[in-house]
């Protein structure tokens, strides 16, 4: 994590901005990438150049119309590291990006690149000051996240690893918040969201207003389990 650390306290406020449609990042999570699009080829090999950063960004509903454009941004993002790369023969990659922190786009930067840039600021989340709040919020978590993995026996000792281990609420939340099979404009409200203990208790509410999907058909059609961490994703 050092290098994370190392990559934050040289950031400069600008970012290369990569957009997706399916996909909201959170920080301390890795998510593999499968880059070929002409653009964000160009943006990878910047990229791996220079700081090895990218922010992805959730597109708004209606990019279809733009894709080849510029479609409107989700204001809130994710500063990630690219970790690894792999570069095939035909110039494509494959990266493995870990997040690092919420940033706010401010403003969008005219290049010459095919990609966006933009000047962003980093966000910090805002932890609960009251211990009781955070053992019970912890707590609540734990009990409610398990049943939206039924059957999987691995998801869920690696889950209660986590519950069992140090990671701060909103880190932990925010690891749930990635994995867990919720609609994508909700998981960037997650993101958005900088109070840790508004943030869990929106997750609460939703885990408990929408059926796992275990539960959700009768009788549950067998279907292949959920995989943690996912698969890669293509731009």
């Amino acid at each position: 994590m050092s290098d994370d650390l190392a990559a934050l306290s040289h950031f400069n406020g600008t970012a290369r901005l990569f957009p997706l449609p399916n996909l909201v990042l959170f920080p301390y999570v890795v998510q593999p990438l499968h880059i070929f699009e002409p653009r964000y080829r160009q943006m990878t090999r910047d990229a791996l150049a220079g700081d090895r950063l990218i922010a992805m960004v959730l597109l708004r509903p209606g990019w279809e119309a733009d894709y080849q454009g510029r479609p409107s941004l989700h204001p809130v993002a994710c500063l990630g590291r690219v970790l690894a790369e792999q570069r095939l023969d035909d110039g494509r990659y494959n990266l493995l990006l870990r997040g690092l922190r919420r940033v706010r786009i401010l403003e969008e930067i005219p290049t010459e690149a095919l990609y966006r840039t933009a000047h962003v600021e980093l966000l910090a989340d805002q932890p609960p000051a009251d211990g009781k709040v955070r053992r019970d919020l912890r707590r609540r978590l734990a009990e409610t996240v398990p049943v939206w993995f039924a059957g999987q026996a691995k998801v869920i000792a690696q889950f209660q690893k986590l519950f069992q281990g140090e990671l701060d609420l909103g880190t932990l939340c925010d690891v749930l918040s990635f994995a867990l099979p919720l609609d994508i404009e909700f998981k960037q409200t997650l993101l958005a969201t900088l109070s840790v203990e508004d943030r869990v208790r929106r997750l609460l509410r939703q885990l408990a207003a929408q059926k796992p999907p275990a539960l959700a058909a009768a009788p549950a059609p067998a279907e292949a389990p959920r995989k943690f961490p996912p698969e890669f994703s293509s731009n």
